[in-house]
């Protein structure tokens, strides 16, 4: 597959012509979700979830379809019967050539007062792993790790440890529109000298092949 990070959280994956986006948010560029043939969205926060952009690239591909959790979903469906499919732990699908395992139920603890939404991760092709807003650890080998790595729900100690706990064969950062740039190497120098995987950025646009 070939990756291609977008701004914060947002991701695009290709493969044998076809084209899968994560999470196109608010914090994404407006055309994040453009020529996706699969869109897959973690959770309801907008930061992942712009009902505008999966509007706009649903419209533009009317044979793309969007996988996600339902209250999403239950927003997505009536305008586009047929295409918009919910899915929760531990679920399985294949979409435009696609595999994709479903790991997770929560959003990570933001505060006690703070109710927890539902949160799911994807694990696409049984290799590279979206955990959303969450630090869940897929029951499967990852070997590229979406790392969220500045959020309002996370500290860098906590960061570290879940690259420890997934072993992932490497680590690129997202969830990042939060991070000011003064402060990326403390993060990069403390990931790469603890996190015991290597570990990597991309500005948004870059792609790398995996």
């Amino acid at each position: 597959m070939k990756l291609t990070k977008r701004l914060h959280s947002c991701v695009q994956l290709e493969k044998d012509g076809h084209t899968l986006v994560i999470d196109p948010g608010v914090f994404s560029e407006p055309d994040a979700g453009l020529g996706a043939d699969v869109l897959l969205v973690t959770h309801e926060h907008p930061d992942h979830f712009d009902e505008g952009r999966l509007r706009a690239a649903l419209d533009a591909n009317p044979a793309a379809a969007l996988w996600t959790l339902r209250s999403v979903a239950e927003r997505m469906a009536p305008a586009y019967p047929g295409r918009v499919h919910t899915v929760g732990h531990g679920d399985t699908f294949t979409a435009a050539g696609f595999e994709v395992q479903v790991h997770g139920e929560l959003h990570a603890v933001v505060h006690p007062d703070i109710p927890r939404v539902t949160n799911v991760g994807y694990l696409v092709e049984g290799s590279l792993f979206h955990p959303g807003d969450a630090l869940t650890v897929p029951d499967a080998p990852v070997d590229t790790l979406l790392l969220p790595v500045h959020a309002p729900w996370n500290k860098i100690a906590e960061v570290v440890d879940y690259v420890r706990e997934v072993k992932p064969r490497r680590a690129v950062d997202i969830h990042d529109a939060y991070l000011a740039d003064i402060a990326r190497p403390i993060y990069d120098f403390t990931l790469d000298k603890l996190g015991g995987a290597p570990h990597s950025r991309l500005g948004a646009g870059e792609s790398a092949a995996l």
